[in-house]
């Protein structure tokens, strides 16, 4: 049945993606070399709601990362995968230090 309402998109590894396509979100799964591409796509596509591990997350330029997280449109965060890894991507400290915000 389609309600004409976008999903959440999820973009990260397989195994990650397995659970949130249980959760409901559409999912893809690019390989890590085609992620940035993957990343631009999915932000001109404006889901209602954009996760990305952050080991995907990674493979964007950091100024275009920041822009990226910054946008109010899709609301995009950053998640570890399931096994925990990815480096780290602290939001919260870009804010205070006034790069973000």
């Amino acid at each position: 049945m389609d309600t004409g309402m976008q999903q959440a998109l999820f973009i990260g590894d397989e195994v990650t993606a397995a659970a949130y396509r249980l959760a409901g979100l559409a999912v893809r799964t690019p390989p890590l070399e085609e992620a940035a591409a993957e990343l631009r796509a999915a932000m001109s596509e404006m889901p209602p709601l954009l996760l990305v591990t952050t080991e995907y997350a990674a493979r964007l330029p950091r100024e275009e990362l920041i822009d990226m997280l910054a946008q109010p449109e899709p609301p995009t965060l950053t998640v570890t995968d399931a096994a925990g890894r990815g480096p780290e991507l602290d939001l919260a400290a870009w804010i205070r230090s006034g790069i973000v915000g």
